[in-house]
């Protein structure tokens, strides 16, 4: 057991950010540190935390793209930056980690003003602007994939391989085995994707459906996230074409879902592909196209690598193609069962641990290693 420090998270609002820096925190706290979290307003997801961490909210904005909204960014940083400098100090903190996104600044430009020691976790197979701005000053940075894009070759050497942590209720699925469709049995369908896949998928996946043969359509049950507004146009093709959906903006229970899912049509942003490989579940990634750096196909890629995915660019997935490729799947339920096994095989079941890990060894010995990690990023 070592000694007990207070350890400050620092991340942007997103889930992608949120839920890693969420999943570090709880294993923080079991082995007896203090935890604090440095967040901007829109931060959300420690609330259930209660009083086990201490959340604190700076100014933080992203540097927009005219003169005036690259000034007022910077202002709003730099007013962050001496709020976070405040909290630091009353923190006592011995490090900071950043999990990326513009909030994540103040807290670790302030980290670097008192001399605290800060490392980094970068979900993505490409190194984000944040991640990128701060690499050079990071003792460590924690990577999510083996191999990742944009990083220098002098911080090549900082880099260990963890993984990105999930949600207690996903990592719960780890021992679920896939539930491998006979020839007759009905095939789960699940679609996600948040409110920038919503949109896309409403329209897509029940005109591609339609094109499907009718005897498949009668096998397929499909659980869709759909926006409020595409919900009545989306429910009504999928009773005209005789197949049976649930449709909801948000599944509560998306976790269950996905355990019983034969296939997974969704995005792929960092979080949903560690969900995947956690639960070892096949999908067709549709990454999205204005992800910064192209950063969801970088882990499109690595999955479909892997053998347990298969990416369908958005430009080129149309209902006929995505069809195509559906009957194919269906038709030969083998390929869904290999391609669950080896998105299982990608996940990483203990990344919180092994994040917990490198946060303490930064804390007792905070330099840059001399030699590269056994099981480091390339």
């Amino acid at each position: 057991m070592t000694m007990r420090r207070m350890i400050v998270l620092a991340a942007g609002g997103t889930g992608g950010h949120m839920f890693p820096a969420r999943a570090l925190a709880e294993v923080l706290i079991e082995r007896g540190h203090g935890v604090a979290l440095v967040t901007d307003r829109r931060g959300q997801g420690f609330e259930e935390m209660g009083n086990r961490v201490s959340v604190h909210r700076v100014r933080a904005e992203r540097l927009g793209s005219g003169l005036v909204a690259k000034i007022g960014g910077v202002v709003e940083l730099v007013v962050g930056t001496i709020q976070a400098r405040r909290i630091l100090r009353e923190m006592n903190a011995s490090l900071v980690v950043g999990f990326g996104g513009y909030p994540s600044l103040p807290a670790m430009a302030a980290a670097l003003r008192l001399g605290i020691p800060t490392m980094l976790h970068e979900q993505n197979a490409v190194l984000g602007r944040a991640n990128r701005l701060l690499a050079p000053c990071a003792k460590r940075i924690a990577t999510s994939y083996p191999h990742v894009a944009a990083v220098r070759a002098v911080d090549r050497l900082k880099l260990h391989l963890t993984g990105n942590p999930v949600r207690p209720a996903i990592a719960a699925l780890r021992d679920r085995p896939y539930p491998a469709p006979a020839p007759v049995d009905t095939i789960r369908l699940l679609v996600t994707g948040g409110s920038q896949g919503a949109r896309v998928f409403g329209d897509l996946v029940p005109e591609a459906i339609a094109l499907m043969s009718e005897p498949m359509r009668r096998r397929l049950f499909v659980e869709q996230q759909c926006l409020i507004d595409d919900m009545p146009i989306a429910e009504a093709r999928y009773r005209e074409i005789g197949v049976n959906a649930e449709l909801a903006p948000f599944f509560t229970d998306l976790p269950e879902r996905l355990a019983r899912a034969h296939l997974v049509i969704c995005r792929a942003g960092a979080s949903t592909v560690a969900e995947l490989t956690i639960a070892g579940r096949p999908a067709v990634l549709v990454p999205y196209p204005y992800a910064t750096d192209d950063h969801q196909t970088a882990n499109a890629h690595a999955l479909e690598a892997a053998g347990g995915a298969w990416i369908m660019p958005q430009d080129k997935c149309d209902p006929e193609r995505l069809a195509h490729r559906l009957k194919s799947l269906i038709a030969a339920p083998r390929m869904l069962v290999q391609a669950a096994e080896y998105a299982h095989g990608q996940g990483r079941p203990n990344a919180a641990d092994r994040l917990a890990d490198l946060v303490e060894a930064t804390i007792a010995d905070p330099h840059i290693p001399k030699t590269q990690p056994t099981e480091a990023a390339a």
